[in-house]
């Protein structure tokens, strides 16, 4: 992992150093700009159309009782994408455009997700979403199932609406602080 963040905070700022002064020495200082504002502007343009369409599909699944799980990573590598393409560079820009475009991010997607899948099966990687509408959210720190979970091996997803009527799930008592 820290030869991943040396990769990333090191080696990624001098090889874009390197790659924008090639491209200005060839093209002229104030081409290579501009190509950097262009592509930055495309790219907003498509990470926001991208973000919309995700968005939709989510209010499609869930308006049909489905949980959006695709379409949730889909939106984690758009706003990753977003970010690439806030980073000044060719480089960055390239890798945040590769992953706007849909059979890139399916490809990104099929691969994080299997990944994932086998450290949660393996036991490495422990989730717990709490998931809360209206009012305080429960005491954190807390297992609201009664489960154990200090072996780090459980996965505990709920969900649920104060406002909604029928039955709701046993809360935590809220804190007083």
């Amino acid at each position: 992992m820290l030869f991943v963040l040396f990769l990333v905070f090191l080696v990624t700022p001098v090889v874009e150093l390197w790659i924008i002064v090639r491209v200005a020495s060839s093209t002229g200082v104030l081409n290579a700009i501009g190509l950097l504002v262009l592509v930055s502007v495309v790219g907003a343009w498509l990470v926001k159309r991208e973000g919309l369409g995700i968005l939709r599909r989510i209010g499609e699944e869930t308006g049909q009782g489905r949980i959006p799980g695709k379409e949730i990573v889909d939106g984690l590598l758009v706003l990753l994408a977003g970010a690439l393409m806030l980073t000044p560079g060719f480089m960055t820009d390239a890798l945040g455009l590769s992953l706007l475009f849909p059979p890139t991010r399916a490809i990104v997607r099929t691969v994080a997700t299997r990944k994932f899948a086998r450290s949660i099966a393996s036991g490495q990687t422990y989730i717990r979403f709490n998931w809360w509408s209206g009012g305080a959210p429960p005491v954190a720190g807390r297992d609201t199932g009664g489960r154990e979970t200090s072996e780090g091996k459980a996965l505990d997803a709920e969900s649920w609406e104060e406002d909604s009527e029928g039955p709701q799930p046993d809360r935590l008592p809220r804190s007083t602080d």
